[in-house]
């Protein structure tokens, strides 16, 4: 059964020309041409990746600090300070937080909440730059707008890039530094085309096709 769109989503749907690649510049001037929402919309870019998901030496995964954040506020598991008694209150069900970070040494404890972490999304990780030495660092970050980002079993990522609301300007750059890291986490073991799409769009938008090749100079597309 084919989900009926709404007016608004049609009406946007209008604005794009399907058989454009467009840059990330022109992309975002069209995306922001939408009409709203009644909320702030997340704006993400979505990458279709020429890698097998299936073999572990072709994961693409790590972080991004976006130069305008990510319009996100997010609650870190390091504000609630601890160790052994944090771990016990996690246990018990506390899980009043978005992003834990750990330090090395204190993984061995932290494993034991793989249970209740690893649902979530949660458990630190050092490509993801939630295991740290030092944990301070690591949280600005995160609550700067660093985005994490990992390839999906279908060969996808998608990025959040920020919200509707910011200005075209930010969005764009924050847009450039995530494609730029998807471009440098290209695994050694990938052969071929390393991208074969990437897709604007905003929670409730239609997509708008991205030209990758700017970013691909140097290396096999």
């Amino acid at each position: 059964m084919q989900q009926k769109r709404s007016k608004r989503y049609r009406a946007a749907a209008e604005q794009v020309d399907r058989k454009k690649a467009y840059s990330l510049n022109d992309a975002v001037a069209t995306l922001k041409k939408f009409p709203p929402t009644k909320f702030d919309q997340t704006v993400t870019v979505s990458f279709r990746l020429g890698v097998d998901p299936k073999q572990s030496d072709q994961m693409v995964r790590g972080t991004c600090a976006l130069p305008h954040g990510s319009g996100k506020h997010v609650r870190v598991g390091a504000e609630h300070v601890g160790f052994k008694d944090l771990i016990q209150k996690v246990q018990e069900g506390f899980q009043d937080f978005d992003v834990a970070v750990a330090t090395p040494a204190a993984m061995a404890e932290v494993r034991k909440l793989g249970k209740v972490l690893g649902p979530r999304g949660l458990m630190p990780n050092p490509k993801a730059g939630t295991v740290a030495d030092d944990t301070a660092k690591a949280v600005d970050e995160v609550k700067a707008g660093r985005v994490e980002f990992k390839l999906d079993k279908n060969g996808n990522v998608a990025v959040p890039v920020g919200k509707f609301s910011f200005e075209e300007k930010a969005l764009v750059e924050n847009g450039n530094a995530v494609i730029e890291a998807i471009v440098r986490a290209r695994p050694a073991t990938a052969k071929g085309r390393y991208v074969d799409a990437m897709t604007l769009s905003a929670t409730m938008s239609p997509g708008l096709k991205l030209d990758p090749s700017p970013y691909l100079a140097g290396q096999a597309a």
